[in-house]
């Protein structure tokens, strides 16, 4: 198949994804369920898509679980997201030398 019809089928699709709601949901949604729920899908997915990742992305379980560690304790010290990613990969050079070691 060629190059050009993959590229018309990802365009295709990344259209209607963005223009379906748009058409189907013309009213303000009024259900505070429904909102409630439609504001937490983005944390959820993005939550469901890193968190493996930061366990198995390191040499060891135990250097993912101090940068997971790391992260979390400064993210709820309200640091910004810059500090949260230097401090965890901080965290991750910490404890991978100090797993070479003993």
């Amino acid at each position: 198949m060629s190059i050009y019809a993959y590229i018309l089928a990802m365009a295709l699709t990344t259209y209607l994804i963005r223009v379906l709601p748009m058409t189907i949901f013309r009213k303000p949604i009024q259900s505070r369920f429904l909102r409630s729920f439609l504001y937490y899908i983005p944390y959820c997915c993005l939550t469901a898509m890193t968190f493996p990742s930061i366990l198995s992305s390191t040499a060891s379980l135990v250097s993912g679980a101090a940068a997971l560690a790391t992260a979390i304790l400064l993210a709820f010290r309200g640091k910004g997201l810059v500090v949260v990613a230097l401090s965890s990969s901080a965290a991750v050079l910490v404890t991978e030398w100090l797993l070479k070691l003993l």
